[in-house]
């Protein structure tokens, strides 16, 4: 992990990530977006985890996102790569009206957000299956999470969970991801500077997802796979 590069691909968009600073912060008061609000845990724990990832994602890589939450880790990921082209999947209608804000105000090209419910954007026959990439950061245990994006991932693709020191969820989600059509493909560990211990994890859509999962109704939660 080559984290001068990545601070200079942070620095080189500067006056960017300085805007989306200031407006995380100002939306935060009124929208409870993240309980990091400083300056210096908004550029290394949301800015500089987020690019962490960026080798993985191939050039123009059509890719979702589940869980946008305040665009970790799609935005910081899109102004350093305008190539890349992003479907934001969040739930909460207030954290679309601030992933909206920032993708008008930064005039980012490619970015669609969507209010709805992962399980329920899964089953729409224009987004199941329809993505290079699914990625997702601080959503879920990962065998529920690739219940979540998995269904998104073209045969091929990859799906991309950000994690922290993950412990045993990789031995957990082993059987999950087998289910969904997916394989371990990469298991990046590094400590991020003030961050800690860091995981990226990409698991390969090596077949499609049987047409019954998600299951829905809370139970990718409640009875994980």
């Amino acid at each position: 992990m080559d984290v001068m590069r990545l601070k200079a691909l942070i620095a080189e968009k500067g006056e960017k990530f300085k805007i989306f600073a200031e407006m995380l912060k100002n939306y935060n008061k009124m929208y409870n977006l993240t309980a990091i609000s400083d300056d210096e845990g908004i550029y290394y724990k949301h800015f500089l985890d987020s690019v962490a990832g960026e080798e993985f994602f191939g050039y123009g890589a059509e890719t979702a996102e589940i869980g946008s939450g305040g665009g970790f880790p799609s935005l910081p990921l899109k102004i350093i790569r305008p190539d890349l082209k992003f479907t934001l999947i969040e739930s909460t209608g207030k954290k679309c009206e601030f992933l909206r804000a920032v993708v008008d105000k930064l005039g980012l090209e490619g970015v669609n957000i969507l209010n709805i419910r992962a399980e329920d954007g899964a089953r729409d026959p224009l987004l199941r299956e329809k993505f290079d990439v699914c990625c997702a950061r601080a959503v879920a245990a990962l065998n529920t999470l690739s219940e979540y994006c998995l269904p998104y991932v073209k045969k091929g693709g990859i799906f991309i969970a950000y994690k922290g020191d993950c412990g045993d969820e990789l031995d957990k989600a082993k059987r999950a991801v087998k289910i969904l059509g997916g394989e371990i493909a990469q298991i990046n560990k590094f400590t991020l500077e003030n961050c800690g211990n860091r995981t990226i994890i990409t698991v390969k859509k090596v077949c499609a997802t049987p047409a019954n999962y998600p299951r829905g109704q809370g139970k990718e939660k409640k009875q994980p796979l």
